[in-house]
Order: structure tokens, then C-alpha cells, then sequence
């Protein structure tokens, strides 16, 4: 099998707080986590169906926060990797046996996601 492996450059993503919002007992998308899947999916058209549905992926991000605010870096994780879903990088999250996140210290507002072809655990699925 050939190792795919791809590096995307993404803007900073809301946090799970603000990427879904609920009314009752129903969950939803945020306008703001639709406005962030639909700029994703723009910048990802080119890497669609990168990954077969039977991939084993390893995803690295570096995170490059917008200011210096207190932040939780797995709040960015969700709304990231159902964003690369969405935009049909890969068929499901799920696929996901590696990750590793790194927050940088300059501020740009902006994430690098290298997403590869995870062979080590290939076997054991």
C-alpha cells in the first residue's frame, strides 16, 4: 500500500464550544462552524478522497493560536477533524489512530494539519 501523506494549511478553527449550539434537546452546527467547514472544504477540494474509507490515518497539527489567550488545544480538535471529514479528506474521523498537537507560540491564527497513511497499526484492524 502507498503512504499517502498530505500538509494543509487551515485557519484557526472555533472551539467546540462555539462550533455547536443547542435549542432543546436538539444539537446543531453553529453559523460559525458552518462559515468554518465551508472555508475548509474550499481549501481542501484539491485532497478530496485522499484517504480510502480502509486507511488507518496519523494526523499532526501545529496550532499557531490568534492571540495569547488561556486556551484548550483538544477544544480545536472536533471541529477540526469534522471539518477535514466534511470536506472528504477522509471518510470518517474514526480512521484516526495517531494524533499529535502542538501548540506554537507565534501568533497567526492558524493551524498546519499533516495528515498521513498510518501503517504501524495497519495489521491489528
Amino acid at each position: 500500500m502507498l503512504k499517502q501523506s498530505i500538509t494543509i494549511e487551515l485557519p484557526w478553527p472555533p472551539s467546540v464550544n462555539s462550533y455547536y449550539r443547542r435549542r432543546g434537546h436538539t444539537y446543531f452546527i453553529s453559523q460559525k462552524g458552518v462559515q468554518y467547514r465551508r472555508e475548509v472544504c474550499l481549501l481542501c477540494h484539491k485532497y478530496r478522497h485522499t484517504f480510502s474509507d480502509t486507511e488507518r490515518i496519523s494526523i499532526t497539527i501545529e496550532a499557531y493560536p490568534p492571540d495569547k489567550r488561556r486556551r484548550d488545544l483538544d477544544n480545536l480538535l472536533k471541529s477540526l477533524q469534522d471539518s477535514l471529514e466534511h470536506a472528504k479528506v477522509f471518510k470518517d474521523d474514526s480512521q484516526i489512530d495517531k494524533l499529535i498537537i502542538t501548540r506554537q507560540p507565534e501568533k497567526l491564527s492558524k493551524v498546519v494539519v499533516t495528515l498521513e497513511t498510518y501503517s504501524t497499526l495497519e495489521s491489528a484492524f
